[in-house]
């Protein structure tokens, strides 16, 4: 009961703090819909958290997007990738809010972002507004719901971000009602011999750590035994009501014996540390498991500031005769926690599992540059690519090279430089550098060539070669015919595809006038809108000309009719 009531008393001190920090009543919700969530604020992604929420759109776009307060357009941005169609709104409190993976923009913005489009030629813009331009007013329709850019499936990624400082903060600190009464749930414990001759459970190695669910709700670790300095490290997830998705947890606190030693949550961070994720997850078991476990310590190289609280670093000192009660408790926002003990004894015992021998040929100091010749290759790492020193696994070949394996993460890219000479200039327009997966497919790589060598620079280790790609992207139409009357169409759409080295560019006239084709890669699909009113001829010549990355290019010619 007394740890229950501290429990409450925890969160209520921190609901009072964020309604003081942060405005409650001022921002409206983005959509006229319950806020269902399908990922939460700091959610861990690949190689970064998550910025925003995710608010489900009932599984179709366009949805009225609303402005939440009155403000001024600072930003568009139409991409292929990332965001896709996203709009950042400033407003006059300080905050600027985000909107992206849109279908459209509303009839203003769409116009407005239209004619930048037309007026470059490129569907991929980047607009910076005059302040006042594009003013808007609390609860305007400013775009559309949608699936652009890298989204998984239709959804609304909003965030409000500091308009001085440009970091993002947790959108539901504002006042946001999402409902939420699901304990956050543990996959898995693990502990962390983290200093020479330190054991948990008699092993060198990190160990998995068993626990049973308590009458009071609670989890009880079976007793670890450990000697030297050891951590902590949970795999944990947050479940909101009504949604059935695996979202991130709020914050994460370990004591030790009554005692604050690390505490860390998601209530801001800056988009420069954001790779720093790395280093709070166990990367080498993300990259066996697809798994994040998620440290209770500090490493030394890790700079995020996400930390409330740390002392030693989160590292726990055991010494033998010693015990140890070991408390992490896991929450979310709308205060559910899960506690999760662990008891620890001090006791120096025989180590049934040693430490992997990780050592090779090759060693890498984190803080300088790296140089290695490969034969077929050169690898340049510059200093700071990675986080810590260690062992680096290098097999030249002639055509072929391998650089370790993605079990390391890399913070910066290297550059990987091949020489060409031995194949004929002709051939040398075709090839490319390409990343092998473990099925020895190839992906394109983003290719230099000039000096006489190709180099790419990357963030991914693993395999890479010379590839040649010979064969020119296909073109199909996908709605209409040639010849056909399409009178009554609201839109022409085209299939583009390359086999290999990928789509670089494309372009397209109408009676030979540019027209703004709407390219998404996920389904392959180029768009034209007729309502562009390009050319109001009966007869209408369409020319549409795809590039690959190797410049190999089809250019596909068809008429049809309109009236």
């Amino acid at each position: 009961m007394r740890c229950y009531f501290f429990l409450v008393l925890y969160f209520i001190t921190f609901y009072i703090s964020a309604q003081e920090k942060y405005p409650q009543d001022t921002f409206g919700s983005p959509l006229d819909i319950p806020l269902i969530l399908a990922g939460t604020f700091g959610e861990l992604r690949s190689n970064h958290f998550h910025s925003g929420i995710d608010i489900k759109t009932q599984q179709r776009e366009g949805l009225p997007v609303s402005a939440i307060a009155d403000g001024t357009v600072t930003r568009i941005v139409v991409s292929h990738w990332g965001y896709g169609k996203a709009l950042y709104v400033a407003h006059p409190n300080g905050y600027t809010s985000v909107y992206a993976h849109l279908q459209k923009f509303g009839p203003e913005i769409e116009a407005y972002v239209k004619k930048v489009q037309y007026q470059k030629q490129s569907y991929e813009v980047e607009i910076f507004p005059d302040y006042g331009e594009l003013n808007i007013i609390k609860g305007s329709t400013i775009a559309y719901s949608g699936n652009t850019g890298g989204s998984a499936g239709p959804h609304l990624h909003f965030e409000i971000r500091s308009s001085v400082s440009g970091k993002p903060t947790n959108p539901l600190l504002y006042g946001y009602d999402v409902r939420d009464a699901t304990d956050p749930t543990v996959l898995g414990l693990y502990g962390y011999p983290l200093s020479d001759g330190a054991l948990v459970n008699q092993s060198a190695e990190k160990i998995q750590i068993n626990y049973t669910k308590q009458a009071d709700g609670s989890f009880l670790a079976d007793p670890v035994s450990a000697i030297g300095t050891i951590g902590f490290g949970v795999n944990s997830f947050d479940r909101l009501d009504m949604a059935a998705n695996k979202n991130g947890v709020y914050a994460v606190k370990q004591t030790v014996n009554g005692q604050v030693y690390s505490e860390f949550d998601f209530e801001t961070f800056s988009f420069g540390e954001t790779r720093y994720i790395n280093t709070l997850i166990d990367y080498e078991y993300f990259y066996d498991h697809r798994q994040r476990i998620q440290k209770c310590f500090k490493e030394p190289y890790n700079h995020l500031s996400i930390y409330k609280s740390l002392y030693n670093d989160g590292k726990i000192d055991v010494e033998e005769g010693m015990s140890y009660n070991v408390e992490l408790l896991i929450s979310d926002l709308a205060g559910n926690a899960t506690k999760l003990i662990i008891p620890v004894d001090g006791k120096l015992e025989e180590e049934k599992i040693s430490k992997e021998d990780r050592t090779t040929d090759n060693f890498v100091i984190a803080d300088k540059p790296n140089n290695f010749d490969l034969g077929a290759a050169k690898v340049y790492f510059p200093a700071n690519t990675f986080y810590e020193d260690f062992f680096i696994e290098l097999k030249k070949g002639n055509d072929t090279i391998m650089i370790h394996d993605n079990s390391v993460a890399a913070h910066r890219n290297f550059t990987i430089s091949f020489d060409p000479s031995k194949y004929t200039e002709e051939d040398r327009k075709q090839l490319f550098i390409a990343h092998l997966d473990s099925d020895m497919r190839p992906s394109y790589s983003k290719t230099y060539k000039r000096d006489g060598s190709f180099t790419t620079r990357t963030r991914t280790l693993g395999t890479y070669t010379l590839v040649k790609d010979s064969i020119a992207p296909e073109i199909r139409p996908k709605n209409f015919k040639k010849k056909q009357w399409l009178s009554n169409y609201s839109y022409l759409s085209l299939t583009i595809s390359d086999d290999l080295s990928g789509v670089d560019s494309y372009t397209a006239t109408l009676n030979g006038k540019w027209i703004l084709m709407e390219y998404e890669p996920k389904t392959n699909t180029i768009t034209y809108n007729f309502d562009d009113n390009i050319s109001n001829e009966t007869e209408c010549e369409l020319q549409v000309t795809v590039t690959d990355n190797v410049g190999n290019s089809t250019t596909y010619t068809g008429t049809f009719f309109r009236k």
